[in-house]
């Protein structure tokens, strides 16, 4: 359901010059399947994730998404996707009822089919508590779930979690990812960001690491064990990391 084929992006800074963000990065997640990101800071994931999610022009390189061109049919493609990241804002003044309400109807979705999914993801969520509070007295933890639920609220196939338990405390992220494991049985493709090794280990069907714009590994948790030293992926991720480096 995502294609990706020589993804690259490169950013003009007046006093770096030319900055190669992501550099000619091949993968492909299908239906029904976690596809992890790691990298560290600066990596190029979140611009990757942007450029998926349409909020970014790629400089070169083909991505499709369940069939549509990110850049030729960007309003189509927006439709198929949830997209969960730290960047993406909330508005103060919204409750988070009013909130999923909002982009619900941008996503075409009748109110009452709203309200009824609203019902249902805010119980999963332990949102009712807070589910007329407005967004500016709302802790970390409840604005993390807010953006959940507003990214799920049309019950799109293909979703794009950036960091999405950060914030959360330990019993919620655990209901955030058997939420993603469900999505995962439900045939929704999947691509999943985190700096949380262990969850990459329980959720991920594939993983991908990437440092500076380089897609250095790619494989099942067993196939990079198998290339590895190590049969942690904490330890595998600075294996690679370290490698990488050193090439340069």
């Amino acid at each position: 359901m995502i294609q990706v084929e020589g993804l690259t992006k490169i950013f003009h800074d007046k006093k770096r010059g030319k900055v190669l963000a992501v550099n000619n990065l091949n993968f492909n997640c299908q239906k029904g399947q976690i596809f992890g990101l790691l990298g560290p800071n600066g990596a190029g994931k979140t611009t990757t994730l942007r450029i998926l999610a349409t909020m970014m022009l790629p400089t070169k390189g083909e991505i499709m998404v369940n069939g549509l061109d990110v850049v030729k049919h960007a309003a189509k493609v927006r439709r198929q996707i949830g997209f969960l990241s730290s960047e993406t804002g909330l508005y103060d003044r919204f409750t988070p009822r009013e909130t999923v309400m909002f982009f619900g109807r941008i996503n075409g979705m009748e109110d009452k089919v709203i309200k009824k999914r609203t019902v249902e993801i805010f119980h999963n969520l332990d949102m009712e508590d807070f589910q007329d509070v407005r967004v500016n007295k709302l802790s970390t933890g409840m604005k993390q779930k807010l953006s959940i639920a507003r990214s799920i609220i049309h019950d799109p196939p293909v979703l794009i979690l950036d960091e999405p338990t950060v914030g959360l405390d330990i019993i919620t992220a655990k209901t955030v990812i058997e939420y993603v494991k469900n999505f995962r049985d439900q045939g929704k493709c999947i691509i999943y960001s985190t700096h949380i090794m262990r969850e990459a280990e329980r959720l991920c069907d594939v993983i991908a690491i990437i440092h500076q714009g380089n897609l250095i590994a790619q494989g099942t948790l067993e196939e990079l064990k198998k290339n590895s030293s190590s049969d942690d992926l904490e330890e595998i991720f600075f294996e690679l990391i370290n490698q990488g480096e050193n090439l340069e």
